[in-house]
């Protein structure tokens, strides 16, 4: 298969992280007999110092040319400016809106060789296997008006928290699609008893559900979930939220992994198989941590989630499953043989650098 990849490493261990990956799509492509053209375009801080901007036209378009985008991370206390025209965020955030990405996928999986690593009780997290399903474009984050201006009493500042019924619909039925591809079960997350966009957003759920009768869903105010998905997260299938709870359900999910180094994701457009039939769409696909400017250049980074971020592009973009599983199966056997990267380093085991664990994850692909 020859497939076409964009590949934006971006600044701090966004470089670091996103070469390791690119080892794993190489051992995919020569154990599987592949062709992956990957294509290097600028994004982020690094953009802004050559270029101006976060996001120059010619790596907008060199997306949009694309198969999938493999997306590393971007910001760091240089551009950190309050003041500042852009920032390295507006980057990402651009790539988002040229390439109509409405859903981020954050699958939330312990893996039991590491499972003393998170501050969990180990007996809280047996079996969890939940997938996070965030509204990405819409919500306080795009919402208008948004602004910040003086009075006479005081500075203010407003932020809208705006939906339309298509956009809820949307993301609901990816949540309820992939309920269906699971477990069955789809929690859709919300403040209704306080907020008229999650009554909506309860309604359409609610409507939409009748399409999916071999799907159990369930309402749940976004507060409960916080408490919840600590106490007994192993009772969480699919779960889906508008764009700032799931940006906070998402992160929080993520410490009963470990670490932020562990997880990958996944922005799509739409899912890439519907009615049976694949159709091109160019989804985005990024490890949840972000640039970690204090560990750039250490070798220390964990490239683990940006590995699997790279099995998800294969998965969902690619169509090539066999070959994800390859990437999945040796970052599991890479932590069955007992090598940490240091932040998942609690139970001792073989501490690796960046590199190191790159090269075994490479190496257990290859088969």
């Amino acid at each position: 298969m020859n497939s076409t990849i964009t590949v934006l490493p971006g600044d701090g261990i966004g470089p670091e992280v996103a070469a390791e990956a690119v080892k794993a799509l190489d051992a995919v492509a020569s154990r599987f007999g592949h062709d992956f053209d990957l294509r290097y375009g600028r994004i982020g801080g690094n953009a802004i110092d050559d270029f101006g901007t976060p996001l120059p036209d010619e790596t907008l378009e060199m997306c949009r040319d694309t198969d999938a985008v493999l997306f590393g991370a971007v910001g760091g206390p240089k551009w950190d400016d309050p003041n500042a025209d852009t920032r390295p965020e507006d980057g990402i955030l651009a790539v988002r809106k040229g390439l109509g990405l409405f859903a981020n996928l954050r699958p939330v999986k312990v893996f039991p060789a590491v499972v003393n690593s998170s501050p969990i009780k180990p007996h809280l997290l047996d079996g969890v296997d939940i997938m996070v399903v965030r509204e990405l474009t819409g919500g306080l984050y795009f919402g208008r008006p948004k602004k910040r201006w003086n009075t006479s009493r005081g500075r203010r500042a407003v932020d809208t928290l705006r939906y339309a019924e298509k956009e809820i619909e949307r993301i609901v039925r990816v949540g309820f699609e992939l309920a269906r591809s699971r477990r069955g079960r789809l929690a859709s997350t919300d403040k209704a008893n306080v907020l008229a966009t999650s009554r909506l957003w309860r309604e359409i759920a609610t409507e939409t559900a009748a399409d999916y009768p071999d799907v159990e869903l369930e309402h749940i105010y976004v507060d409960n979930l916080s408490m919840q998905i600590i106490r007994d997260p192993s009772r969480f299938d699919v779960i889906v939220g508008e764009n700032t709870f799931g940006d906070i359900i998402s992160d929080e999910a993520a410490v009963l992994a470990g670490s932020l180094g562990m997880l990958p994701s996944a922005s799509l457009a739409g899912l890439p198989a519907e009615g049976g039939r694949r159709r091109r769409i160019v989804s985005l696909y990024e490890p949840i941590h972000g640039s970690a400017p204090d560990i750039a250049g250490r070798g220390v980074a964990n490239p683990i989630g940006m590995a699997l971020s790279a099995a998800m592009m294969l998965r969902y973009s690619l169509g090539l499953r066999e070959e994800a599983d390859a990437i999945e199966r040796a970052v599991d056997g890479a932590l069955a043989e007992g090598y940490r990267t240091p932040d998942i380093a609690a139970d001792g085991g073989d501490i690796v650098g960046t590199t190191q664990m790159g090269d075994i994850i490479a190496s257990l692909t290859s088969g």
